[in-house]
């Protein structure tokens, strides 16, 4: 029971609406612009919450988007829907910005400082794309070529891994999927075969979800083998083991206070609480970690929101675990202790789902929603930014929380405090160099470009350095399925392009 008297109802956050749009256009000119996809889930949430609830919005987060520019978005939306809330926001890049807008919402209600706030994000990638590559001119809000360019992964990455090309999400998670599945102790079979198993879960959910983007199951073979269609991009992953950004979805919340949901004649069984979470990060320069078989702010966010379960991942029985690339819900599993058959989602995943880049977690908190009012009683969600970089999860509840929601949410000092020692990187190297991780780059032809190795060398320093596609020796040796060249030595030498190359001792 709700702790009336130290918590009232005016200070008790739920979320009462969720919406959702997906536009799919005949012709190109017709799809909507990011604008429209925005306002549209916000009426749509509106109605779900049933209750006119949108003229008294005085919190509005709006999720980042790229497939277009608009200058000062927010304050464009709050205009079309005819408000002026103190706060208004329009954040950075990040996958992981839904959850945490949605639980900062959350305590600006316990706080008493506003009594309706939403959360919504959109994208028209899908329509942008075809209407450049047609040639199409889109009768929408003109292109604000003035305002800057959202920074991205790039622009906090060292100069060689940028000329390597690990400097893309899809080139960068690898690292973590060798380095992580060697550490378990997996064969790269074995850690391809769980992949596909835990792909396959997310397009089941996929295929059950009215909003989602591809609607069928696919098989785990069929996700994990290599064809003209599903082309590897970096090993190991193929298409359909990545994200799908090429979509147009516009998703929103809504939250209040339960004083003024029940005020408002909406059901208690209407209500979803959010009762807590964490966030934590890692270095913007993922060359300045420790190592890349864990990571230690994913780990202290995963934890804490257990300490809400009771210290017991299994006791949520709603999940929805981040699922840009493979690596990521295959460790956030083994650190809630969750088995193999874990079901990872309430939505289908950033690859058949769909990923509206920064924003999947919104319709994944609406998935969640749906999930708890339907009966789950308990459920994590759980986002994840830029490469292994920003992590924030929310447990939220059918039943009314027992104490006020905490204010104090960072569990970035228990993270830092399981950090060892970064090695220094290098760049100028020779002599022999032990695989920390690696990739190969493929061409769109299915084609080899080159594989990066990461390196430890003689002196416990890093580098990153490159397997010319003519060395079919080594990149043999890196594609073995049977053993994983992680541990495996070589040598380094420098190249007249100024490029350290490894060679498979």
């Amino acid at each position: 029971m709700t702790d009336k008297k130290h918590t009232p109802e005016d200070r008790i956050p739920v979320i009462v609406g969720v919406g959702e749009i997906v536009d799919r256009p005949k012709e190109v000119t017709d799809g909507l612009e990011p604008l429209d996809l925005l306002e549209q889930a916000l009426r749509r949430a509106e109605a779900d919450a049933g209750a006119k609830l949108l003229d008294e919005v005085q919190s509005l987060d709006i999720v980042n988007f790229l497939s277009w520019r608009y200058r000062d978005p927010e304050k464009l939306l709050a205009q079309r829907l005819g408000i002026t809330p103190s706060h208004c926001y329009y954040g950075p890049v990040g996958g992981e910005s839904p959850i945490r807008y949605i639980h900062e919402a959350a305590k600006r209600i316990a706080r008493g400082e506003c009594s309706v706030a939403a959360v919504c994000g959109a994208e028209a990638q899908s329509t942008a794309t075809k209407a450049e590559r047609a040639g199409a001119k889109l009768p929408w809000t003109p292109f604000a070529h003035d305002v800057e360019e959202p920074k991205r992964g790039a622009a906090f990455q060292k100069p060689l891994a940028v000329k390597l090309g690990v400097f893309r999400p899809v080139t960068v998670y690898p690292f973590y999927e060798a380095a992580s599945s060697a550490h378990w102790g997996q064969t790269p079979r074995e850690a391809m075969a769980e992949s596909g198993v835990l792909w396959s879960r997310y397009s089941e959910a996929a295929a059950q979800n009215p909003n989602a983007w591809l609607k069928r199951r696919y098989a785990p073979e069929e996700i994990t083998t290599p064809t003209a269609d599903n082309r590897l991009i970096a090993w190991p992953y193929n298409k359909l083991m990545v994200a799908n950004p090429s979509v147009n979805m516009g998703g929103a919340l809504l939250l209040t206070s339960l004083a003024k949901a029940r005020a408002a004649g909406i059901a208690d069984d209407r209500l979803v609480y959010p009762l807590g979470g964490a966030s934590a990060e890692e270095p913007r320069d993922y060359l300045l970690r420790d190592q890349f078989y864990e990571s230690h702010p994913q780990n202290a966010v995963l934890k804490a929101v257990m300490d809400l379960a009771g210290g017991d991942g299994r006791k949520f029985d709603a999940i929805e675990l981040y699922s840009c690339f493979p690596c990521v819900p295959k460790m956030a599993r083994r650190t809630l202790g969750l088995g193999a058959d874990v079901q990872p989602t309430v939505t289908g995943g950033l690859t058949f789902f769909g990923a509206p880049l920064n924003t999947y977690m919104t319709h994944a908190a609406c998935a969640m929603v749906r999930r708890v009012r339907d009966g789950a009683k308990l459920g994590l969600l759980y986002g994840q930014g830029g490469f292994v970089t920003k992590h924030h999860a929310l447990v939220v509840s059918k039943a009314p929380p027992r104490e006020a929601l905490a204010q104090e949410t960072s569990v970035q000092a228990a993270a830092d405090s399981n950090k060892r020692a970064v090695p220094e990187f290098v760049t100028d190297v020779s002599g022999k160099g032990k695989v920390e991780s690696f990739t190969v780059l493929y061409g769109r032809g299915g084609e080899v470009e080159h594989g990066v190795v990461m390196l430890r060398t003689e002196n416990d320093r890093r580098t990153l350095a490159r397997i010319p596609a003519s060395d079919a020796a080594t990149l043999a040796h890196l594609l073995d399925m049977d053993r994983t060249p992680v541990g495996s030595l070589g040598e380094i030498t420098m190249t007249v392009d100024g490029v350290p190359e490894w060679r498979v001792a």
